[in-house]
């Protein structure tokens, strides 16, 4: 019998991180490399939020509902709401890191009488979310793609076709896939990148606009700060409701850094200091934007949703900038949009990758697989792509039917987040805080969070304007309605539906199966006493 290499002695013979351990005691083995630094994955969350891009793609929001008042005041008045959803998110994530996130803490947590349902409409409502804001990320980009024509013809119009749209559409979602198919070191170190240009681009608003805009176009303090603009006919109060859009799609994902856990170091406290640190820099950098924006805008707010360019903020940058300026400044604000799309991708392929992993979505015994070149969901990235390119297909069907994705990402979103979030307070069971924790402001904080989601679900189910025709109407409701109705069916389906055999996480640490897992079960049981572990470990 030969002799093992030292090499492979010394592998077999490795000791498992603390990482490692931990995610073993939550059920699951490392499949993933660690590769992400504690900076790195605050930068994927900050750069997922994309300030600037965000901004530019909800404009249409704010300026009809409020214009320079909601712009600023709205913003300011929505960030302290989100923050509580963040902090509320980043318990649960110190307590179980782990890449399924969302529904593996809601089974966790939720009465055994009803986990494995509330475990998939949360997993379901949650995939989708993701899905549909990848979509509308790069519809986004699609659109900044066209105004960039737009800006660089003589006359700033440029009329396209929906096949040209869902042409340009598609080439970002190709082009990205192949990005994201990439290893995981090559991914974390893109996110230096991805964090240096968006950082750098809203200092360039704050900073640059001001200097550069014409006198014609500069604003007192008092028109920035103060006027209200109503152009879309709802009463002034549920008009500057109805603006809050923007900082809430702007400043979303919470769940970003919840789904790289599995390839970050240290996850149970870098988690939710991504979670906090993404949120309370793009609050400050995007208060900082809104209010150069009101201060450089002009006037005259009603022409800005009526530029020939088609996209307001790309007419405040002609305006101050002139043409050659704004268009190089546009350029990297689409690069920007860019590397958003690109990292919501990267997320989205992990949710769907845990969610595979245990069992719940269709041809899931082809979508759990890690690829032997990358060690990345190289089948998941195609499949999240291949949705979001059948999304993309709402184009051809009315300019509000697509604009309804951009809702539902954030309505889906909050069903995924106030489930688990509820279910920690509703259910008795043995939720023991992670490293990182709130103390007795945990309630009243996920109260808060739970509260303000549910209301804003609601809100955003109105059309734009009170007089609407069937054309005009808000499709939210529709799409997303019909989205969680075939969940339901495929939970239910008589035979075949997930009621017949979704029982929620599923172990892949088997005894016996190799070395490595033996020795992360051993110091699991070691340790059991005394491991900082919130979640109780799944059924085996």
């Amino acid at each position: 019998m030969t002799t093992p290499r030292a090499s492979a002695v010394s592998k077999l013979h490795s000791q498992p991180s603390a990482d490692e351990m931990t995610l073993a005691k939550l059920g699951y083995k490392q499949e993933f490399h660690r590769e992400f630094t504690p900076l790195e994955v605050a930068g994927l969350a900050f750069s997922f939020v994309g300030v600037v891009p965000s901004i530019v793609s909800v404009l249409f929001y704010t300026i009809p509902n409020g214009g320079p008042f909601a712009m600023v005041w709205g913003w300011a008045f929505a960030c302290p709401f989100i923050m509580c959803i963040g902090m509320a998110m980043t318990e649960l994530a110190s307590a179980a890191p782990t890449s399924g996130g969302l529904y593996y803490w809601t089974y966790s947590l939720a009465s055994p009488r009803c986990r494995n349902f509330l475990s998939w409409i949360v997993g379901y409502s949650n995939t989708i979310a993701i899905i549909t804001g990848v979509a509308s990320v790069n519809w986004a980009c699609t659109i900044q793609i066209i105004a960039a024509i737009s800006i660089a013809s003589s006359d700033q119009a440029h009329a396209t076709t929906n096949q040209q749209l869902y042409g340009i559409y598609a080439a970002l979602f190709l082009s990205q896939a192949v990005i994201v198919s990439l290893g995981t070191k090559v991914l974390a170190r893109l996110q230096r990148l991805f964090t240096l240009v968006n950082a750098c681009l809203c200092f360039i608003i704050i900073i640059t606009l001001p200097i550069a805009t014409p006198p014609d176009y500069r604003n007192s303090a008092n028109f920035a700060l103060r006027e209200f603009t109503n152009l879309a006919g709802w009463p002034s109060g549920f008009a500057f409701i109805l603006s809050l859009m923007a900082p809430l799609y702007t400043i979303g994902g919470y769940d970003t850094s919840v789904h790289i856990s599995e390839e970050v170091s240290n996850a149970a406290m870098a988690i939710p200091w991504a979670i906090v640190g993404s949120i309370a820099v793009s609050a400050v950098l995007g208060c900082g934007v809104n209010i150069s924006l009101t201060f450089c805008m002009g006037t005259d707010v009603g022409s800005l949703l009526n530029s020939p360019i088609g996209q307001p903020m790309a007419q405040i940058l002609f305006n101050s900038l002139g043409q050659q300026k704004a268009l190089a400044l546009w350029c990297l604000i689409i690069i920007a949009e860019y590397m958003v799309a690109s990292n919501c991708l990267l997320v989205g392929s992990r949710q769907t990758f845990a969610f595979a992993r245990d069992g719940a979505l269709p041809f899931s015994r082809y979508l759990y697989r890690i690829n032997r070149y990358t060690g990345t969901p190289v089948n998941t990235v195609w499949f999240d792509t291949v949705c979001a390119l059948a999304i993309g297909l709402l184009s051809f069907v009315s300019t509000e039917a697509i604009d309804a994705v951009f809702t539902i990402s954030v309505t889906a979103s909050y069903i995924a987040y106030i489930t688990p979030i509820t279910t920690r307070f509703a259910f008795k069971n043995d939720f023991k805080p992670g490293p990182f924790h709130l103390g007795k402001l945990s309630f009243p904080v996920a109260a808060i969070a739970v509260i303000w989601m549910a209301f804003m679900m609601f809100v955003f189910f109105f059309p734009t304007t009170p007089q609407t025709t069937t054309q005009q109407m808000n499709y939210t409701v529709v799409v997303l309605g019909g989205f969680m109705f075939l969940a339901i069916f495929w939970y239910y389906c008589p035979v075949y539906g997930g009621v017949h055999w979704f029982t929620g996480p599923i172990s892949n640490v088997i005894r016996g199966e190799n070395r490595y897992e033996d020795s992360i079960l051993e110091k699991k049981e070691q340790h059991h006493d005394d491991a900082d572990i919130s979640v109780q470990p799944v059924d085996v």
